[in-house]
């Protein structure tokens, strides 16, 4: 016996086999993947493994399916759908899409009339002999006789027009996604009727099973595995159908027909039995992210070297007014040289706030010069001297040794003076020249 279970890439196909197995890791594979779980019959002690075999949602891969279902191993088989119910949108055209894969794998297996005929005749009798389960012997493992008459009733118009001649159960994985589709895509009750329609009309179609299962929650894995290997080895089966909670939904092979699917339909108050899958559960806008066009970063010196260049052409700023560059040296270079501090005082002009050292001296040097006559009193040193290095401006005197005090304050402070800029002309530290 052996199991063929088909979905979309992510419905989760191989994490249901896996659990079926009692195995939490496991490495996924690709194309077509072989699993396994085991099955145990109580009655003569006697134990199994039912075949898993799982293919890829890649359509690419489906020729690997005459490996796992060989033409002589179609009639001990079971086709397993899975849909992702947090993706509710793709469920109609993946059913109906792997539902065409088997087909078409069936009839390249050219499977003989004869044998075919048996096969479907097999699939619609089940179907009609199905009945509730009862109350009086429930957990008594014992096999129905093949002999038991039942009543058969007739096949509705849309039961079994699809006849594969295999058993077909659709299994709904990820069904605690339910809430998420209430919370964030404004799903009401009649939404989720609506989608539960549509798949119990088409499991009607190929005589199907429906189950809704979670994983995460581990919900109804139990039930999951009591229906394969009731319908695989014909073990006895107590389970009643389930249509009351919404995320646990059963509904085995056999129960179901146009009337009770019609029960949805009465709770619709702004949909209709009739409209189309696609025009009501829409699939919801894929938010695009604008990704910006990846710069490449050029090299350090380059970027250097055209910055430079870019300064070079714009005119020198000081104090919101251009630089008289006239009365540079023919350098170019900030730096002032064989001039006495007096002198370079009396020139330059203050540089842009928080510049150069020299704009700091700039600064400090016209404040000094600025200063009323009496600034340089008798407590200063070298104040009371008409020393020859003093400098002289509107009348004011001024010591070279408060200077000499100020400069060292600076540069301290801020960042290192050339000393051969800083101070030119020789002071005699307060000493009488």
């Amino acid at each position: 016996m052996m199991g063929r279970t088909y979905g979309e890439v992510g419905s989760g196909k191989t994490t249901l086999v896996a659990k079926l197995q009692g195995i939490e890791e496991y490495m996924k594979g690709r194309g077509l993947e072989y699993l396994y779980f085991s099955v145990h019959d109580d009655d003569i002690d006697d134990q199994t493994r039912c075949n898993a075999w799982v293919l890829d949602g890649d359509l690419y891969h489906k020729g690997l399916q005459g490996v796992a279902v060989p033409v002589d191993a179609v009639g001990n088989s079971l086709l397993l759908i899975t849909v992702d119910m947090s993706r509710p949108w793709n469920a109609l055209d993946s059913l109906q899409k792997w539902a065409a894969v088997a087909r078409e794998h069936i009839d390249k297996l050219r499977v003989a009339p004869e044998t075919l005929r048996e096969l479907e005749h097999r699939l619609v009798k089940q179907f009609q002999e199905y009945t509730e389960p009862g109350s009086g012997d429930e957990g008594t493992p014992q096999r129905r006789s093949e002999d038991e008459e039942s009543v058969l009733l007739p096949l509705g118009d849309n039961t079994l027009t699809h006849n594969l001649g295999i058993p077909v159960m659709v299994v709904c994985t990820k069904c605690d996604a339910i809430s998420t589709l209430e919370k964030e895509h404004d799903y009401r009750d009649e939404h989720l009727d609506f989608i539960q329609s549509h798949i119990r009309r088409f499991c009607l179609q190929y005589g199907a099973s429906l189950l809704y299962t979670s994983v995460k929650e581990m919900k109804n894995l139990d039930v999951l595995y009591k229906y394969l290997v009731h319908r695989l080895y014909g073990f006895p089966f107590h389970c009643p159908a389930q249509v009351v909670e919404r995320d646990a939904v059963f509904i085995p092979s056999g129960w179901d027909n146009e009337k009770k699917i019609a029960i949805l339909h009465e709770n619709f108050q702004t949909l209709k039995a009739d409209d189309n899958f696609e025009d009501v559960i829409v699939k919801p806008p894929v938010r695009k992210f604008v990704h910006e066009k990846e710069i490449q970063a050029e090299d350090d010196q380059v970027f250097l070297v055209k910055l430079q260049s870019l300064l070079a052409k714009q005119p020198a700023v000081t104090a919101g007014r251009p630089v008289d560059t006239t009365s540079r040296p023919p350098s170019g270079s900030p730096r002032t040289s064989n001039r006495s501090a007096a002198a370079n005082v009396a020139n330059t002009m203050p540089q842009s706030a928080g510049q150069t050292s020299e704009g700091v001296l700039a600064n400090f040097f016209n404040s000094l010069l600025t200063k009323k006559a009496g600034a340089g009193g008798p407590g200063t040193p070298g104040g009371g001297n008409n020393t020859p290095g003093t400098v002289r401006k509107s009348g004011s005197k001024l010591g070279l040794s408060d200077v000499q005090a100020e400069l060292d304050r600076i540069s301290s402070r801020e960042t290192d003076l050339d000393p051969t800029n800083a101070n030119e002309t020789p002071v005699a530290d307060g000493q009488d020249t």
